[in-house]
């Protein structure tokens, strides 16, 4: 039963799209743009096509609940949870996506690195980052009185899912199991042999905990009222573009001095000197339905919030994602 889907991160996209056009950000935010484009990209990917592989192996079970990008704030602490799954019997799946079609080497210690054709890195640990997210939810979970028959808090189980075109170098099982790491479409695969090799302690410990799937659906509900979507249009400190450049006003107007102020310097030349005339009116900015930033077009409706707002945006235009910035 899926009860959230991945959040709509278009407008994020479309916000880091124009400000890396813009002409207002240097080129280490350009730098940090282009990076943040194709991680975001990446991630929606990565995200949207696990969820397509678990929605179509949960779809005609009743036995689960699924919460697709669910973002938790609790005392201060984050948890952005990719994908989450209850089940009847209390047992609760955190599953974090990582989009890299790369070949990925885990060593013993249970580190983390991508290797492609001409770069190799390291990346955090995602089984690390997932148990950080349980010791948030727990203390969410027991505030929203979700726990099972026999008041224990539910089981967790952590699962990373890699791009199915990964390549996984793993260290022997004894030294550090990745057993929960598996490529994004082995899920179903994975979970028939995870419950498959479940003992009789814990089909029984399952059983006094089971639950009701309209209890389960109420708990992924309770979850899913708790989500806090990040800020799609927040940016760091060091990403506040430049003051845009208006056109300075027409005030300025050379006009000659009268021969009385005429002053001879002894040069061949005679100097005339420029003044200010405060009478004259100063000109209006030209209005147009382009962008004063990033010069792409824009409504009607977006020039003309622009002019009735004009001592806030000097009396230019800009487009809904630049009205933000200003």
């Amino acid at each position: 039963m899926l009860l959230k889907s991945v959040d709509d991160k278009s407008r994020r996209l479309t916000l880091l799209g124009e400000l890396h056009r813009s002409q207002l950000v240097d080129r280490d935010q350009k730098k940090w743009l282009r990076d943040e484009l194709i991680r975001l990209r990446k991630g929606i990917q990565g995200e949207r096509e696990s969820a397509h592989y678990l929605d179509n192996y949960f779809k005609d079970r009743e036995t689960h609940v699924i919460l697709h990008d669910l973002r938790l704030v609790v005392d201060g602490e984050v948890a952005q949870i990719d994908h989450l799954i209850f089940n009847r019997a209390s047992k609760i799946y955190l599953l974090e996506t990582k989009n890299y079609a790369c070949n990925l080497v885990i060593n013993e210690r249970g580190e983390f690195t991508a290797e492609y054709e001409h770069e190799r890195f390291g990346i955090p640990s995602p089984i690390e980052q997932s148990r950080r997210h349980e010791r948030v939810l727990c203390k969410l979970l027991e505030r929203l009185d979700i726990v099972g028959r026999t008041q224990k808090a539910p089981d967790f189980h952590h699962v990373v899912l890699f791009h199915p075109r990964a390549t996984i170098e793993r260290p022997p099982a004894h030294v550090f199991d990745t057993s929960n790491v598996i490529k994004a479409d082995q899920f179903p695969s994975w979970h028939q042999k995870f419950v498959e090799t479940l003992g009789i302690g814990t089909v029984l410990k399952s059983a006094l905990n089971m639950r009701s799937l309209e209890t389960i659906r109420q708990w992924g509900e309770k979850l899913a009222r708790q989500h806090r979507p990040a800020d799609l249009l927040a940016l760091p400190d060091f990403m506040q573009p430049r003051e845009p450049r208006h056109a300075k006003p027409a005030s300025a107007i050379s006009t000659p001095a009268s021969n009385s102020d005429m002053r001879s310097s002894g040069n061949a030349q005679d100097k005339v000197t420029s003044s200010v005339d405060a009478s004259l009116p100063i000109e209006e900015p030209v209005r147009r339905l382009v962008c004063a930033n990033c010069g792409t077009k824009i409504s009607f409706a977006e020039g003309k919030f622009c002019w009735n707002n004009a001592p806030r945006f000097g009396g230019l235009q800009y487009c809904r994602a630049h009205q933000v910035l200003l």
